[in-house]
């Protein structure tokens, strides 16, 4: 029985540091492989054919009427979308982290419905619901609303895909924080609203940061759903994805680049913002413990 007991304890598992040289060298060269050959270069090839005629030809398709139109259309669905996502996004992790109520795995499985929905579809529904022969449709149009192939409709569509992300940062956040100091908070008098203002949103205001910066990302880049309810008016409803697809379909593939290459500079200031908010999230992390 010693002898039993004396070999399980100086039995060692092994861990997956543990494995040999050349494992590792095969892993680490797989992902960066794989980054290199699907991130990076496809995104020199962007730069590159933007500025194959010189910055003469790219300032003169990034200055077009019809980019500044797409450029000016998509920060404003960004701004109006961004306030909604915000509200959302809390009003929706506070209740499912810090109330028990019927329907709460529900609500959780609903948030995540735009990560399993496509987008078309999405568009789709929308135009089943506000066109002009669908259910809404003609009642809004009688009274002069107008939905599908404008900007309201593409606002919606934005709205659709990305609010899971704000939601789905914070949850898990909140969920490791506990509700101890919200407690603590209304045990000395402060009420609800106080208690979030001043205890709940300074603790979770990085990571509600962190899912600005990916909605914001998701919905300056969507395609699908907007592509569906817009009706690809220039200058009115084209957005900077539906630019690029327009001025790629007539052949302008410098222009085109152009517009992708303002996009592609986007998500590399978004990825380095995200690393910013992390490591500093981790330096806390480590402070804290």
């Amino acid at each position: 029985m010693e002898r039993e007991l004396s070999h399980q304890h100086h039995v060692q598992y092994k861990s997956p540091v543990t494995e040999s040289k050349g494992v590792k060298i095969l892993f680490i060269t797989v992902v960066y492989a794989f980054l290199i050959l699907f991130l990076l270069i496809p995104l020199i090839a962007v730069f590159s054919k933007a500025f194959e005629k010189g910055w003469s030809s790219y300032l003169l398709a990034i200055s077009h009427p019809d980019t500044l139109a797409a450029i000016k259309l998509t920060v404003f669905i960004v701004v109006v979308t961004l306030p909604l996502q915000m509200i959302f996004g809390v009003s929706a992790a506070w209740l499912i982290t810090k109330f028990n109520f019927r329907g709460k795995r529900l609500l959780t499985t609903v948030i995540d419905l735009p990560f399993a929905v496509s987008p078309v579809i999405a568009g789709l529904v929308f135009v089943l619901l506000f066109g002009s022969n669908g259910l809404l449709g003609p009642w809004l149009m009688a009274n002069g609303w107008k939905v599908i192939y404008s900007v309201p409709g593409m606002i919606l569509a934005t709205i659709f895909v990305t609010f899971p992300f704000i939601a789905r940062e914070l949850i898990p956040f909140m969920q490791h924080e506990g509700i101890h100091e919200e407690e603590a908070s209304l045990t000395l008098g402060a009420n609800g609203w106080k208690t979030f203002f001043f205890v709940t949103l300074p603790n979770i205001k990085w990571a509600l940061f962190y899912g600005v910066i990916l909605a914001g990302a998701r919905a300056i880049g969507e395609f699908g759903a907007v592509s569906v309810v817009s009706g690809h008016i220039r200058g009115m409803t084209n957005t900077m994805p539906l630019h690029i697809e327009i001025l790629y379909n007539e052949y302008q593939f410098q222009a085109a680049f152009a517009v992708a290459s303002l996009m592609a500079f986007v998500a590399v200031i978004t990825l380095i913002i995200k690393q910013i908010i992390q490591q500093r999230d981790h330096r806390l992390g480590k402070r804290s413990t």
